[in-house]
C-alpha cells in the first residue's frame, strides 16, 4: 500500500480513495514546492506578457511624436527586451518544473503498480487480462503524467492569462471589458457539456485498446502454436475484428472533437470581431486613445484564444481523469495478506495434510471441489488422476493458499491451513508446473530464483546435478551464464523442465506439488525427469498430478477425481482390483502401449 521515496512514506491507496481532484493533488506529495513554483512562474509569465501591451500603449500615446522620442525609444526597447527575457525565463522554469514533477509522479505510479500487481491475489489475475493490465501501467500512467505536466499547468496558464488580461481590460475600459467576455460563460458551458461525452468515449476507447493489447499479447505468446496449426488467418481475423471495434470507438471520439473545435472557433471568433468593432467605435468617439485601442486588440486576442483553448484542455483533462480512474482501480485493490495468520512455527512443517469435507468455488454456486476428504502422512506421495477440469489443479492450489477453500477444512500438521501465513506456506512448498516458465535471464539466475541471491554457486550446480541437467548446461559455450530467451525458447522442453526441477530442488521444500510435470516431453526425456523427480520427492510429502498410470502407480495413495469429487482412492493394486474409472484408464493405456510396441517390433523386424 505504501510507496517510500527518500524517507517519505506515501499511502497511495489512501490517496486515490479521496475525491478525484484531491487525489490528484495527493499524488504530488514530495513535489509540492516544485509544482507551486511552476504555477508561480506561469503567473509571472502571464503578467509579463500583458505588461508588454501596456508598454506598447504607452509607447504609442506618450512616446511617438514627442520631443523626447529619440531619448525614450532605447528605454522602451529595453523594457520590451526585459519583459521578454523575464517571460522566457519563467516560462522555461514552469515547463521544466512541471515536467519534472509529472515524470516523478509517473515513475512513482509505475513502480507502485508493478509492485501492486505482484502482490494481488490469484483471483484478481483470473478476472483481468494481461493486455489490459499492461495498458493501464503504460498508456494510462502516461496520460496521468501528461495531465500533471501539461494539461493542469496549461489550465493554470489559461486562468492566469484570463485574470491578468481581464484586469488589464478593466483598467483600459470597464464597459468594454465586460462586453468582451460575453462568450466566456458560453464557451465554458459548452466545454463542460463536451467533457462528459468525450470522457465516456475516451474510456470506451481505452477499454477496447486494452482488449486489443490482450489479443496481441496472447498471439505473440502463442506464436509457435499459431504457426504449428497454420492458424494465421484465424488470428488475423480475430485481431481485425477487435481492431475494427477500436476504429469505430476512435471515430466516435474524433467526432466529438470535430464538433467541438469548429463551434468554439466560431463563438470566440465572433466575440473577437465584436470586440474589435466596439473598440474601434470607442476610439473614433475619443473614449479610447489609439494606444489604448492597440493594447486592447492585443489583450483581447490573448484573452479569448486561451479561453478557446480551455475547451481543448478540459477535453484532454477528461482523458487524464479517465486514465487516473483506470489506474486507481488497480491501486484500490486489496493486496494478498502474505503475513496474515496467528500460527507461525519456528521449524519447517512435517508434511501431514488432512482434507476434511473440503468444498471450493471460484464463483459462488459453482463448486469445482465438492466434499473432498483424505489424509496424507508425512513423506507420502499422493497422486491425483482424473480428466481435465475434474478439480486436480484446484485442489493443489489450496495448499499454498493461492485460493482459500469455501467450506470444510484443511489441516497441516494438525493446524488449520488458514491459520498459517501465506508466506510461510509458500516458503515451504515447491511447485513444478506442467508448462515450465523461465525468465529472460541466465540459467544460473533462473535456478537461483527460488532462493536468496547470495547462495553459493556450488549449491546451484548441485541442484542441477540432482535434476540431471548439469551436464547439458556445460555443453553450452557459456555454461551456467547462458542467457535463456523469452519464455526459455533456447532450451528444449525437457531441458526447461529439468531447470525448473533444479530451481525447486534448490528451494528444498517440505511439501512438493508436481502438476503434470512430464506430460509435455518425450518418453526418453520423461524417464530422465522421472529419475530426477524420484530424488526430489524423497522424504517430502508430494502431490503428483498426472494422466499416465505409469507416473502414479508407485504413489502411496491415488485419488481419482471426476467432476470435483473423489470417486476412488487407494493404492495402485487396490484400485486395479476394483471396477471403476482407474481400471478403465489403466486398460486403455496398457492396450495403447502394447499396440505401439507391436508396431515398433514389426517395423524393426
Amino acid at each position: 500500500m505504501v510507496e517510500q521515496k527518500n524517507s517519505e512514506i506515501i499511502d497511495l491507496k489512501k490517496v486515490v480513495s479521496q475525491k478525484r481532484l484531491k487525489a490528484f493533488f495527493g499524488l504530488l506529495q514530495g513535489n509540492y514546492g516544485a509544482y507551486a513554483m511552476a504555477t508561480f512562474s506561469l503567473a509571472v509569465s502571464a503578467i509579463c506578457r500583458s505588461a508588454v501591451y501596456l508598454l506598447l500603449a504607452y509607447f504609442v500615446d506618450d512616446v511617438l511624436g514627442t520631443p523626447n522620442f529619440s531619448r525614450q525609444v532605447p528605454l522602451v526597447a529595453l523594457g520590451f527586451l526585459g519583459l521578454a527575457l523575464v517571460q522566457g525565463i519563467f516560462t522555461y522554469a514552469s515547463g521544466t518544473l512541471s515536467g519534472r514533477t509529472g515524470e516523478r509522479v509517473a515513475q512513482r505510479l509505475r513502480n507502485f503498480l508493478y509492485d501492486q500487481l505482484q502482490r494481488l491475489s490469484f483471483s484478481f489475475h483470473d478476472r483481468h487480462k494481461t493486455g489490459e493490465l499492461i495498458q493501464k501501467v503504460t498508456s494510462d500512467v502516461d496520460a496521468v503524467r501528461r495531465f500533471i505536466a501539461q494539461e493542469s499547468i496549461e489550465f493554470g496558464r489559461i486562468i492566469s492569462l484570463f485574470l491578468v488580461n481581464f484586469g488589464l481590460l478593466l483598467y483600459i475600459n470597464s464597459r468594454l471589458a465586460w462586453l468582451s467576455v460575453i462568450c466566456v460563460p458560453i464557451t465554458v458551458g459548452m466545454s463542460i457539456f463536451f467533457f462528459g461525452r468525450i470522457s465516456k468515449a475516451y474510456e470506451n476507447f481505452q477499454n477496447q485498446d486494452g482488449v486489443l493489447s490482450s489479443v496481441l499479447q496472447e498471439n505473440l505468446s502463442g506464436v509457435r502454436v499459431v504457426k504449428a496449426f497454420a492458424r494465421q488467418r484465424y488470428e488475423i481475423d480475430k485481431f481485425e475484428k477487435e481492431n475494427w471495434s477500436k476504429y469505430l470507438l476512435g471515430r466516435k471520439l474524433l467526432m466529438w472533437h470535430s464538433v467541438f473545435w469548429p463551434v468554439s472557433d466560431i463563438i470566440t471568433g465572433a466575440q473577437m470581431l465584436y470586440g474589435f468593432y466596439l473598440g474601434a467605435q470607442m476610439t473614433i468617439q475619443g473614449i479610447l486613445t489609439l494606444g489604448d485601442y492597440i493594447a486592447y486588440v492585443s489583450v483581447l486576442v490573448w484573452l479569448l484564444w486561451p479561453i478557446r483553448n480551455l475547451g481543448r484542455v478540459i477535453v484532454q483533462m477528461s482523458q487524464g481523469l479517465v486514465s487516473f480512474d483506470r489506474v486507481s482501480s488497480i491501486i484500490k485493490e486489496d493486496r494478498e495478506p502474505l503475513d496474515e495468520g496467528d500460527y507461525l512455527p519456528a521449524a519447517r512443517p512435517r508434511g501431514e495434510i488432512v482434507f476434511e469435507n473440503v468444498t471450493f468455488e471460484y464463483e459462488a454456486g459453482q463448486a469445482v471441489l465438492n466434499n473432498v476428504s483424505f489424509r496424507a502422512a508425512p513423506g507420502q506421495t499422493i497422486a491425483l488422476l482424473g480428466s481435465t477440469g475434474s478439480g486436480k489443479t484446484s485442489l493443489v492450489s489450496l495448499l499454498p493458499r493461492f485460493y482459500d477453500y469455501t467450506a470444510g477444512r484443511i489441516l497441516l500438521d494438525g493446524v488449520e491451513l488458514k491459520r498459517y501465513p501465506r508466506r510461510y506456506l509458500r516458503d515451504n512448498i515447491g511447485i513444478v508446473l506442467q508448462e515450465p516458465f523461465l525468465f529472460s535471464r541466465s540459467i544460473r539466475e533462473n535456478i537461483r530464483y527460488s532462493v536468496a541471491d547470495d547462495i553459493p554457486d556450488s549449491d546451484i550446480e548441485q541442484a542441477a546435478r540432482a535434476a540431471a541437467v548439469h551436464d547439458v548446461i556445460n555443453t553450452f559455450p557459456k555454461a551456467y551464464e547462458t542467457m535463456v530467451g523469452e519464455r526459455g525458447v533456447t532450451l528444449s522442453g525437457g531441458q526447461k523442465q529439468r531447470v525448473t526441477l533444479a530451481r525447486t530442488l534448490l528451494k528444498n521444500p517440505a511439501i512438493l506439488i508436481l502438476d503434470d510435470a512430464t506430460s509435455s516431453v518425450d518418453t526418453e526425456t520423461e524417464a530422465e525427469i522421472r529419475a530426477a523427480l524420484k530424488q526430489l520427492m524423497e522424504n517430502r510429502t508430494t502431490f503428483l498430478i498426472a494422466h499416465r498410470i505409469q507416473s502414479v502407480m508407485l504413489a502411496d495413495l491415488i485419488l481419482v477425481f471426476d467432476q470435483g469429487k473423489i470417486v476412488q482412492q487407494g493404492t495402485h493394486e487396490e484400485l486395479l482390483a476394483q471396477e471403476g474409472m482407474y481400471r478403465k484408464v489403466f486398460d486403455i493405456q496398457t492396450m495403447i502401449e502394447e499396440e505401439v510396441q507391436r508396431e515398433v517390433a514389426s517395423a524393426t523386424g
